[in-house]
């Protein structure tokens, strides 16, 4: 009896510490981290919601927190982009870059050159700015349809790339025609002959800087024989200055 009675203090005491640890744990212990799969899931929440900038952090976190998880390629390449649709382009290309790198046999390898290519051309707002992200934008493009020939996106890329050059062709014009217009048309005449040289594909802008060259080259011109003739007699002025 005294025996069985204390079996039960014993086995009662035990529940309760049991039973006290759980509740300790719950008060004072922090909760449990969300596994890979959920941070990958709630990211792609936040993609469909149009969270972008949400759902960026949560693909960093995944990377970061769990770089050998299977979820962390495809979350690489889903930051890029969610960067891409929230219009920040130069971290897009940067992630781009940064998931060819680490993958270069991925099969999505030509997906991040086409995107590469089109955020460059997205980024570029004014013709009267330099055309550096076109330009790398082209060869992005060129390196997409010459390793990657047949695909979709050598299909885009070629179309891209030729609104890419066209953007390019309209900003030396707009430098060429900058130079008319202030009547400087030596450099004006220059200009032409470089966008007829280098943008022969982009017709309508060639013909334009065509008729224009001709034009600046002969007022040019004029205006050299001018300087030459006020020269020679300036010249002449200062032989006979002493009579």
């Amino acid at each position: 009896m005294r025996n069985s009675l204390l079996r039960s203090l014993v086995l009662g005491s035990v529940l309760c510490f049991v039973s006290g640890c759980g509740v300790i744990d719950m008060v004072y212990l922090p909760p449990a981290e969300n596994t890979a799969q959920e941070i990958f899931e709630s990211a792609n929440d936040e993609m469909h919601d149009k969270n972008f900038v949400r759902a960026a952090e949560l693909y960093n976190k995944l990377r970061d927190e769990y770089p050998f998880s299977p979820y962390t390629v495809n979350a690489e390449l889903s930051l890029a982009d969610a960067y891409f649709l929230d219009g920040e382009y130069a971290l897009a290309v940067e992630a781009y870059k940064d998931f060819e790198s680490l993958h270069p046999r991925h099969e999505a390898v030509p997906y991040c050159l086409y995107q590469i290519g089109m955020a460059g051309l997205h980024n570029f707002r004014s013709i009267d700015r330099a055309t550096t992200e076109l330009s790398e934008s082209c060869s992005y493009f060129d390196r997409l349809m010459q390793s990657y020939p047949g695909t979709t996106y050598a299909q885009g890329a070629a179309e891209n790339k030729a609104k890419a050059r066209k953007k390019m062709a309209e900003h030396e014009l707009y430098i060429a025609d900058m130079f008319w217009n202030m009547e400087n048309y030596g450099p004006a005449w220059r200009r032409y002959e470089y966008v007829i040289a280098q943008f022969a594909d982009v017709k309508d802008v060639t013909d334009h800087a065509r008729v224009k060259s001709i034009a600046a080259y002969q007022k040019y011109r004029a205006e050299q024989t001018t300087m030459t003739r006020e020269k020679r007699q300036g010249h002449w002025k200062d032989w006979f200055s002493w009579l």
